[in-house]
């Protein structure tokens, strides 16, 4: 079955990469827009080849990383004690509902009036965009805590940290880790943008210097290396997620199928 899926996105592959080698070579699209794949194939070896392309995909590797080092750890910090504190989660509602719709990328003219388009620009947008998947997710997952099984904690005399590491931590895990997976793609989202609107160093400001001296090629395969980063770090975060979830039903019965 396996096999079978792999060579049907395989062969689904190919066809997209031929339509778009055909496309322009048939006149449809205009090649100064959308360039035939070879020529973007191209692009792409040549940029694999310049030192100063490994430099930018470091910076944005390196935004990325930390921004959702940061993010996760305080969604997680903070999920839970609001959870835990009696009455906080009444109290902190209606700012978490204020504050979770606003854009990341409304935040870009203020990180470039604090911080210019330096590195710490761009972990403001990851930080914010970010945090707010881990901490929703974590308050669902301490939200799902069966009362029955923390009430039997109490009476066995377990405290509070003992409850939180026997009880609730094993409950809202596997919705960390959902959160964990879609802050990854996010992160990586925020640091593109930021680096492409405000200039921070990265593969973001590479695709903007590409497209305003209207290297075409280049700037297409500058996004196809995004793309491939983005198939990456999902891959990497979902392989994460089923190792730190192996004991729970949900991954058992995938292993299982």
């Amino acid at each position: 079955m396996r096999l079978q899926n792999a060579a049907l996105g395989a062969a689904g592959l190919a066809a997209f990469l031929a339509l778009g080698e055909a496309v322009p070579r048939l006149g449809l699209v205009k090649e100064e827009y959308f360039p035939p794949t070879s020529r973007i194939a191209s692009a792409f070896a040549d940029e694999l080849s310049d030192g100063a392309f490994w430099t930018a995909l470091g910076d944005t590797l390196t935004g990325w990383a930390l921004g959702l080092a940061i993010a996760v750890s305080a969604g997680i910090v903070i999920g839970v004690i609001v959870s835990v504190v009696p009455y906080l989660r009444e109290a902190t509602a209606s700012t978490i509902e204020f504050l979770r719709p606003i854009p990341s990328v409304a935040l870009i003219p203020l990180a470039v009036l604090l911080y210019g388009s330096e590195l710490r620009s761009v972990l403001l947008l990851v930080v914010y965009a970010s945090f707010w998947q881990v901490l929703i997710q974590t308050l669902y997952g301490v939200q799902d805590v069966d009362p029955v099984a923390d009430d039997t904690a109490r009476s066995y005399g377990l405290g509070t940290w003992a409850r939180i590491r026997h009880v609730l931590w094993p409950t809202a895990l596997p919705y960390v880790m959902t959160g964990v997976r879609l802050a990854a793609a996010v992160a990586l989202i925020l640091a593109i943008t930021g680096e492409l609107v405000i200039g921070a160093p990265g593969l973001g400001a590479r695709i903007a210097v590409a497209q305003n001296s209207q290297a075409v090629p280049e700037m297409y395969a500058l996004i196809v290396v995004t793309g491939l980063l983005g198939l990456l770090i999902n891959v990497g975060a979902r392989t994460v997620e089923r190792r730190a979830l192996a004991w729970h039903q949900s991954v058992r019965g995938e292993v299982a199928v």
